[in-house]
């Protein structure tokens, strides 16, 4: 019997890898996107299915900079970290004084889980627009695998404005009241049914990385993650992150996470 084989691409968006449109352009994705569509050209009706996350936001986000503003009521630059100091400090507070708390709350609650310090980032992926929108050669890839009456699955994630969220299966702190940011069970119950799940997507330094991650550690063994297979080619890291990168390489490798290339795999 022929090995079930899922592909999960995690935000493949024009804010990522369009070098010229890209609101938040991580160098060599485009090229990334270019080999993955070719690799799905390739295997064809060997992929029985595909999952496609999609980063989605709102402008006004804890992660925007018009979220925040300084004592002189100017918004912080882009790729600004933001600490639970800064915060009790006053050195950054939110630009709707009624968020305090919750702001407070949440820098401390990142604090805790020690994944990453809150980022500032360039508003993108938002809602709607032209950035928010699949790599277009990918997108003709997808579309053509789609004509053997498949359906690529799309996974939104990131429009709850108060948290960050990175991962696909759930937001960095989840909000009890809100179903979206907490565990994606659906994806982890259909991925736990292929018998390789091929991965590749922007960035590695965070989406992938800690998509990766919660999908691991959500199946409470790593008997797993030897099924998780990373496409290195088809995956890139945002400049001044590479060692969120080479770390979520060598934990995931030590759990069992096989690597190979787009045109390696089945060639």
């Amino acid at each position: 019997m022929s090995k079930r084989i899922e592909l999960l691409v995690i935000d493949p968006q024009v804010d990522f890898c369009d070098p010229k449109r890209g609101a938040l352009y991580v160098p060599g994705a485009e090229h990334d996107m270019e080999r993955l569509a070719k690799m799905i050209r390739r295997l064809k009706d060997k992929l029985a299915d595909v999952h496609v996350t999609l980063d989605s936001h709102h402008y006004i986000h804890i992660a925007h900079p018009i979220f925040w503003r300084d004592s002189h009521g100017k918004h912080p630059p882009v790729f600004t970290s933001i600490s639970r100091t800064d915060v009790e400090e006053g050195v950054w507070t939110p630009t709707v004084p009624g968020l305090y708390r919750r702001a407070l709350d949440y820098v401390c609650k990142l604090e805790q889980n020690g994944r990453y310090q809150l980022t500032i980032w360039p508003p993108h992926c938002l809602i709607g627009s032209p950035g928010h929108t699949v790599f277009p050669e990918l997108f003709d890839a997808l579309t053509e695998w789609e004509t053997r009456f498949a359906f690529v699955d799309y996974v939104t994630k990131g429009s709850n404005i108060l948290t960050e969220h990175y991962s696909a299966v759930q937001a960095d702190v989840p909000d009890a009241s809100d179903a979206s940011t907490q565990i994606n069970t659906r994806l982890i119950q259909t991925l736990e049914n292929a018998d390789l799940v091929l991965i590749a997507g922007e960035a590695r330094t965070h989406c992938l990385a800690n998509t990766v991650r919660d999908i691991a550690n959500s199946f409470g063994d790593d008997s797993f993650v030897s099924k998780l297979v990373l496409l290195s080619d088809a995956s890139s890291d945002i400049p001044g992150f590479e060692s969120h990168a080479q770390n979520f390489i060598n934990e995931m490798a030590g759990r069992g996470m096989q690597t190979t290339t787009t045109t390696e795999f089945l060639a």
